[in-house]
């Protein structure tokens, strides 16, 4: 991703301040103008969130697997004045995967009849399952219908991402399915998103702000 994240940037103009495993090393003065672009491990947000937000500008998290910490993670940002984009999943094919199923479970919310399932694959190097992308999935399906929702997850090969949202009826069955031909959908909205992290105060998922 880090990798694909400097493309993107090259082909946009926009300066790579620097690239670090270390962010604790990280030139403050640098860091103090920059936006930091995250796509790193559960454990190292766990250990770093703090001095993202004291170092940066801003920051974009594109990692995953820290639902646990969500609430102390966005606290802390807040009271630090400082801005946080994060999501499940930063591509913009997928986050109108998220606006289609926010608009079909409020229909189905009025008309009712459906049970939903979700299935997502992924390569096999993939650290948490079920994905960050499912999960978000099944709380937009969960907020509108108010029910709990299974999630099948396949780690096989190296599928960059493929998510397919089910609502079986007893008539009929209707499915909604983004497949990610590869991770360079995720490093350009990742830069979208570092880009809107520059310009806009407070903390924000990225589903709610991508289409702004």
């Amino acid at each position: 991703m880090g990798r694909m994240i400097e493309q993107v940037l090259a082909q946009r103009g926009i300066e790579c301040a620097g690239v670090s495993e270390d962010i604790a090393s990280f030139d403050s003065n640098i860091a103090a103008e920059s936006v930091c672009i995250d796509f790193t491990t559960p454990a190292a947000i766990h250990t770093n969130y703090k001095v993202l937000a004291d170092k940066f500008k801003a920051t974009v998290i594109g990692t995953t697997g820290w639902n646990d910490i969500k609430d102390e993670v966005k606290q802390y940002f807040e009271q630090a004045g400082k801005t946080m984009i994060y999501s499940s999943n930063f591509s913009v094919g997928v986050n109108l995967l998220f606006a289609a199923v926010d608009y079909l479970t409020k229909k189905m919310a009025v008309n009712g009849g459906y049970s939903p399932y979700i299935i997502e694959k992924h390569h096999i190097h993939k650290l948490d399952a079920p994905s960050g992308t499912a999960r978000t999935l099944a709380d937009i399906i969960e907020d509108n219908l108010g029910t709990n929702i299974d999630i099948q997850s396949v780690r096989c090969g190296e599928i960059p991402g493929i998510h397919t949202v089910g609502f079986e009826g007893d008539v009929d069955r209707i499915t909604v399915t983004h497949e990610a031909f590869s991770r360079m959908g995720f490093a350009q909205g990742a830069v979208e998103a570092a880009i809107k992290a520059d310009r806009i105060p407070g903390v924000h998922d990225f589903k709610d702000i991508v289409f702004e």
